[in-house]
């Protein structure tokens, strides 16, 4: 009979043990739901504020965008009418230098300072050493 009793007692404890863990997993659970239901919360606050920074940005864009429809067409030149290396005259600028032509002749032939087609050619030269 004792051995019943202290089975019995054995048994009742671990029922208790058995219990206590559950309700510790429950409560742990519960804690780590509600973090991440604060966390979500947040996260979803940061994303309305960037949210209304992108709207005001983007009125603010419509705005100026309807400025500039209304404002006359053709208005002011460009601040410099001179010629310059654009990327298809630097193309066409290198293209003729590595078939032979001197700088004075592609100067004149792409109707750009001969300054610039020298300076053009020194940075590709450096640039080819260099890569």
């Amino acid at each position: 009979m004792t051995s019943t009793v202290v089975l019995l007692g054995f048994s009742v404890v671990l029922a208790v043990a058995a219990i206590a863990v559950s309700l510790f997993a429950v409560w742990r659970s519960k804690a780590v739901a509600e973090l991440s239901d604060e966390r979500t919360r947040a996260r979803c606050e940061e994303l309305q504020a960037a949210t209304a920074a992108f709207e005001r940005a983007l009125a603010d864009q419509a705005a100026e965008l309807a400025d500039l429809r209304h404002q006359p067409q053709g208005g002011a030149a460009p601040a410099s009418s001179r010629a310059g290396l654009n990327l298809c005259k630097r193309s066409q600028a290198l293209r003729m230098h590595r078939k032979g032509d001197p700088p004075g002749r592609i100067a004149a032939a792409l109707e750009v300072p001969l300054q610039e087609v020298d300076l053009l050619i020194k940075v590709h030269r450096i640039v080819l050493s260099h890569g």
